[in-house]
């Protein structure tokens, strides 16, 4: 069973080993100046705004990545998509689970349920009301843990990043 700990501006670089990996895999781009430059300063993205940042380790190694944004709750009828400035959100949500992947050869060992499992507990600690959960349409595994762990999809949207994936929305009543 892997390890889940706080992530230390010291981990960048085996988190953005990852979370390159699984891009790699899938085939989509690399952006460190914008999309994914969060990776590379995770003090000044994460840390800094209060928001928890995790890895899980196995064998030494940082195989897993996981994150939790805290936000004022969205406003809407609960569950629905909604415009939010330039983004397509859903509404009743106060927190969202961000940068959750695992390492392409580490999958199946529970360092997902895991890492999730540490972040919903973090924002029911918080006493979040309802998590925002955002997953790449292909990410199918990763959308039946999160119905396991009680997550309804209920909406889609492009994303921003520079493929323009396109996303299943879910929540996540916590």
């Amino acid at each position: 069973m892997p390890t889940i700990r706080r992530a230390t501006a010291a981990d960048s670089p085996d988190v953005v080993r990852v979370i390159r990996a699984v891009y790699d895999e899938f085939g989509f781009s690399w952006d460190p100046e914008a999309y994914h430059a969060d990776l590379y300063d995770l003090e000044g993205h994460y840390f800094a705004k209060g928001y928890p940042f995790w890895v899980a380790e196995a064998d030494g190694q940082v195989i897993g990545t996981s994150a939790l944004a805290l936000f004022p709750t969205v406003p809407g009828s609960p569950g629905s998509v909604v415009q939010d400035g330039s983004a397509r959100r859903l509404a009743g949500t106060d927190c969202a689970l961000e940068r959750l992947y695992v390492h392409p050869t580490a999958r199946r060992a529970g360092a997902g349920t895991a890492l999730l499992t540490a972040t919903i507990a973090a924002a029911r600690e918080r006493r979040c009301a309802a998590m925002e959960i955002w997953s790449d349409k292909r990410f199918e595994d990763a959308h039946r843990l999160y119905g396991r762990l009680g997550a309804e999809t209920v909406g889609d949207r492009i994303c921003h990043d520079p493929d323009q994936s396109p996303e299943w929305g879910l929540i996540l009543p916590l």
